[in-house]
């Protein structure tokens, strides 16, 4: 089970405060191959992990772009998977990359959902504020509890959270992407590695 706790605040009333405070645990089977988060894509404009998975190579399953695209995903157990449904993961790198706005790859997203097995998909323009797609998903936010993200972490004997994934954006529109990866599938080695940069206007 994928968790993902975002908070948004298109207009945060004090310096101090975020526009965006997103955290984020992936959970996936230890040996299933994967890239850290690094950034990719033309002029390296996308900063996610990616899926190494034969076939399903390129996917991820969170990102941010420094034009200001963000897209999470998360997987959710069906009584029978499709084993030729499209790659999931390559819903948030599609939209990473392209200069559709988040409410239209929803509404595209939304007629090709078949083609997938069972997801849940966050496409946001940072850019466009408010994002006409958040807004339309309510008013009330998850508040992030980070003192007790661990709690919410999966362990079993070949599958568990492998990932955990920070992203702050202040009102100035400064991301810092913070990573915590486990080390091939030891569940007891973790690398922390964090990214910055500010959006482009």
């Amino acid at each position: 089970m994928c968790i993902i706790f975002f908070k948004f605040d298109p207009r945060p009333v004090s310096k101090n405060a975020y526009r965006l405070i997103l955290a984020a645990n992936r959970d996936e089977f230890y040996h299933r191959p994967a890239r850290a988060a690094d950034f990719w894509g033309s002029n390296n404009e996308v900063l996610s992990g990616l899926d190494m998975e034969e076939g399903k190579e390129g996917g991820t399953w969170l990102g941010i772009s420094t034009r200001g695209k963000l897209a999470a995903l998360t997987n959710y157990l069906q009584p029978r998977l499709n084993h030729d449904a499209r790659g999931r993961g390559e819903l948030v790198a599609q939209f990473l990359t392209s200069d559709t706005d988040s409410l239209s790859y929803l509404k595209k997203v939304s007629a090709e959902g078949h083609l997938y097995n069972g997801f849940n998909l966050i496409a946001a323009d940072l850019r466009q504020l408010p994002d006409p797609a958040i807004e339309a998903q309510g008013r009330e936010y998850v508040r992030p509890i980070l003192s007790k993200y661990a709690a919410v972490c999966v362990r079993c004997p070949d599958y568990g959270t492998r990932t955990n994934t920070v992203i702050l954006v202040d009102p100035d529109g400064h991301v810092t992407f913070t990573e915590r990866s486990m080390l091939g599938s030891d569940p007891t080695r973790w690398e922390t590695t964090t990214h910055e940069f500010r959006l482009q206007s």
